[in-house]
Parts: C-alpha cells; sequence; structure tokens
C-alpha cells in the first residue's frame, strides 16, 4: 500500500451486521498474575473503522487488554476475536491484520532511520524490491523523510513515536493498537500525533488507543471505554456517551486554607444543594466556586466514583 496516496474508507453504516461491524470482541475475559488480577470479566466490541479510546488510570488494566489482543500474553478465560482470528489458536493470522505500538519505544538505536524501517521489512517478509517505495512512503506519512539517514537516537521523543508508528505500519495492517502513545510528548508533539492518527482512520484503519490523560483522547475518538480495576465502567460512542452524561458537572472548590476538593453533580439542584451547604459552613471558608474538566472528564469522575463506592 502506498500511504502517501492512501484515499478514504467508506465510513460504517448502521445497517451492517453486529458480526461484519466488529473489528475485535472481547468476551469475559480474564487476565492474573500470580494473585492479581489484571482484567476481570471484561467484556468489549470495537467497531471496525473506529478509533476506540481506552481510558483509565495507571493499573486498570488497558495495557493488559492490548496485550492479549496483539497475542503478546494469553488470557486465564475468556474469548477474543480480532476480525474473526482467535489470538490464542491462530496468533500468526491475527499478526498479519494488526499493527502493535507498546508505551515503551522499543527503537533500535544504532540504525539510521530508514534502516530501521527496512529490518521490520524485512522481518514481515516484504520483497525486496517494494521495500524502497514503502519506507519512502511511510516517512511521508509520519513527515520524517528528511530524517531518512539520521541515527534513530537522534531523533526527539516525538519523532520516536512517529517513526515507532510507521514500524508499525510496514504491514498494512487492518488494525493499529497504540499504547499511550502520547506519553512523554510536549504539546506540539501531541497535536501532530493526533492529526496523524486521524489520518489513518481516513484510510480505513481501525485504531485502539489508550490513555490516562483524558484530553488526549477526546477530540479524536469515535468510542471510549472507560476501565477501572481490570473492568469496563463504561463504553459506547461518543455521542452515547455525552447523551448519558448530560447534566452531569464537575465543580472544584478551593477553600481559604489553601485546600481544595472536586464534587460530581448530576443536576441543577444539587449544585444548588452544594453552595448552599458551603456558605453555610463557615469552618471552610470558601473562596472560589468553579466548574472544571470537560463532558469526557466528568463522566470518568462519575463513573470510577460510583465503582469505589
Amino acid at each position: 500500500m502506498n500511504y502517501s496516496s492512501a484515499t478514504r474508507a467508506t465510513p460504517l453504516t448502521d445497517t451492517m451486521t453486529a458480526l461484519e461491524n466488529m473489528a475485535v470482541r472481547i468476551v469475559n475475559l480474564c487476565k492474573r498474575f500470580d494473585k492479581f488480577t489484571a482484567v476481570d470479566r471484561l467484556n468489549l466490541e470495537i467497531p471496525a473503522g473506529s478509533i476506540y479510546g481506552l481510558i483509565g488510570p495507571n493499573g486498570a488494566g488497558k495495557t493488559t487488554t492490548m496485550s492479549v489482543i496483539s497475542t503478546l500474553l494469553k488470557p486465564n478465560s475468556g474469548a477474543v476475536s480480532v476480525f474473526g482470528h482467535d489470538p490464542v489458536t491462530d496468533p500468526m493470522a491475527v499478526r498479519k491484520l494488526l499493527g502493535y505500538m507498546p508505551d515503551s519505544l522499543g527503537i533500535y538505536t544504532g540504525m539510521e532511520v530508514h534502516e530501521y524501517l527496512n529490518f521490520f521489512a524485512a522481518a514481515y517478509k516484504i520483497p525486496l524490491k517494494a521495500r524502497p517505495a514503502l519506507v519512502d512512503s511511510l516517512l511521508e506519512l509520519v513527515a520524517l523523510t528528511f530524517k531518512y539517514s539520521a541515527r534513530v537516537d537522534s531523533l526527539s521523543r516525538g519523532m520516536k513515536q512517529r517513526l515507532s508508528l510507521a514500524r508499525a505500519l510496514v504491514h498494512d495492517p487492518k488494525l493499529l493498537v497504540l499504547d499511550e502513545p502520547a506519553s512523554g510528548l510536549d504539546p506540539r508533539a501531541r497535536a501532530e500525533l493526533r492529526d496523524l492518527i486521524l489520518q489513518l482512520s481516513d484510510m480505513g484503519k481501525t485504531i485502539i488507543i489508550s490513555s490516562h490523560i483524558l484530553a488526549e483522547l477526546e477530540d479524536v475518538c469515535s468510542h471510549i471505554a472507560i476501565m477501572q480495576s481490570g473492568k469496563v465502567v463504561s463504553a459506547g460512542s461518543t455521542s452515547e456517551i455525552s447523551r448519558a452524561n448530560i447534566g452531569k458537572r464537575t465543580i472544584k472548590v478551593r477553600f481559604a486554607d489553601g485546600s481544595s476538593e472536586n464534587f460530581v453533580l448530576d443536576s441543577d439542584e444539587a449544585q444548588q444543594e452544594l453552595i448552599a451547604n458551603l456558605m453555610n459552613d463557615s469552618s471552610r471558608g470558601m473562596v472560589e466556586f468553579k466548574r472544571v474538566g470537560s463532558s469526557l472528564e466528568e463522566l470518568f469522575m462519575s463513573v470510577t466514583q460510583e465503582e469505589k463506592e
């Protein structure tokens, strides 16, 4: 595939059957490490063509889930299907369909940029004659053509992340699994990576992307799943999530002693009651009362708080 000349995929329609529509289907997935349960009876359906965000704090089970999907870990129980293939019983079929970008760079720093991509093209048995054009198109896609002969260890972190993504695209996979791809990037590099992810979606890729920073995913994802303690506590399309979250808001209150506290509210009446209670509590001395966070952040705080309770 020439990435520089790819065309936009036909949008999914609601008339597609559930089976045709799902790139990944997870049923009652469990993964334990000794006595620790990293993923606990997880159920998830990821539509083909979607940008699906897995959101949750560190330790929520995001990386473990992605590792099972990507054939890197075997589950203790449950079932996973990637475009109809089982990562446990048919891992080679899944690997042909999937490009994985781990949260660690995995960069071979002694190589030049073009050598790095050629190395992985050879690993995927890309014909020798096809490799130069493939490397050129991948570097053009990730805006690294000017670094063709640079050593990998000379690249900035943002460039290394883009190169790692190019490596995941060498075999033209249908599914991309990106684990915390924006971790450690500055704002400009995050924006560039976001634009690249949207471009890959326009090419027809299904993309699973994880983050514990909610703002990184809110403007990118078509679907989200909020994870906590190895479970999905809320999932759906961004429009479904928004409709379910109408009226919810997070209020930050700052007190005279310099401390602050967040309150998750679900109605105007609850907000009025909070104001009255704080006004009547002279011992704390409220000095600031404001709404903070996006709707996605508010939903995350709401559902994770409910899970704790």
